[in-house]
């Protein structure tokens, strides 16, 4: 039995955090990135900048061990000044002929960034819930973890250790996690969905017996005594907070379990069918094509 849906959808998802590079600096700088087509963070390791991102109200000020997550298609600078004009990163990084550069003399800021991968059919259930931008400042409580993975990050990258890249690649993901906890606990605004829901305590009860036992028929009355709220006040705050009610929100859980279930060859479609509740074959493969558009078999055939 599951009872960490976060965990839970973080494998669904395949996410995979990886560290593609930094940049040194020193004196007056600025490069401006294009919008990513993966989710992009990074992090101040030494000294600070300011961050200027399209569709934002103002520039952002960034100081040693503050962390970003940019999860929006939207083109960014980084500079020691916002008055700065900005030169184009990307012709800075290919000229330089390797991950890392050096503006100026180096001395005075130091940064680390990379991206995190999704699998191409699942990724939306992450990508769906996160905030257009996330920051998290040294100054808060998760400072301290956040430290020492960056200090690591530099120290495994630099080192020549046998497994650096392995090491560099969890300690990526963990830094990842560590973000989406963060901001979990904050009070910043985040898109309806399971991850708001995650961070409302009163509501997270329901989610982690719906991903416990995806395939028992749960019924409403069941989940609000979870919560400790009656039928009526559960169901509005699920709606309002996650956007679909608790039952439907259940039936979606099931079908994205069943579509990496199909993606093995060897499982038969009734026994993912009885895995997951569902008393027939045929009333499984109504229920998936209804939320697919596809049969099962065809959603099978689809993968190969």
């Amino acid at each position: 039995m599951s009872a960490d849906p976060f965990s839970e959808i973080l494998n669904l998802t395949k996410t995979e955090s990886v560290v593609t590079g930094g940049f040194t600096a020193g004196g007056a700088w600025a490069l401006r990135f294009p919008a990513p087509d993966k989710i992009k963070f990074f992090a101040v390791v030494k000294g600070e900048c300011w961050v200027c991102i399209d569709g934002e109200a103002g520039p952002i000020h960034f100081v040693t061990g503050d962390v970003g997550l940019l999860s929006a298609k939207r083109a960014f600078v980084l500079a020691s000044a916002p008055d700065i004009e900005p030169v184009d990163a990307m012709t800075v990084f290919a000229g330089a002929g390797k991950q890392a550069v050096q503006l100026g003399d180096g001395a005075d800021f130091t940064h680390i960034g990379g991206h995190v991968l999704l699998d191409p059919a699942s990724g939306k259930l992450l990508a769906d819930v996160l905030p257009p931008w996330i920051h998290v400042p040294a100054a808060s409580p998760h400072a301290e973890s956040f430290r020492w993975m960056l200090a690591q990050l530099i120290e495994e990258r630099a080192s020549e250790q046998p497994g650096r890249q392995l090491a560099s690649a969890q300690l990526a993901q963990l830094l990842f996690i560590q973000i989406l906890r963060a901001h979990l606990q904050s009070a910043a605004a985040m898109p309806a969905g399971w991850l708001k829901a995650l961070g409302h305590p009163r509501l997270a009860p329901a989610l982690r017996l719906m991903h416990g036992e995806p395939a028992r028929a749960w019924q409403l009355e069941e989940l609000a005594q979870a919560c400790a709220m009656s039928r009526t006040t559960f169901a509005f705050h699920f709606r309002t907070t996650v956007g679909t009610a608790p039952l439907t929100y259940l039936t979606e859980w099931r079908m994205r379990l069943a579509e990496r279930a199909l993606g093995k060859e060897d499982t038969p479609v009734a026994t993912i069918a009885h895995s997951l509740g569902y008393t027939s074959e045929s009333a499984f493969s109504t229920a998936f094509k209804r939320a697919t558009g596809r049969s099962p078999k065809h959603y099978r055939n689809g993968l190969r």
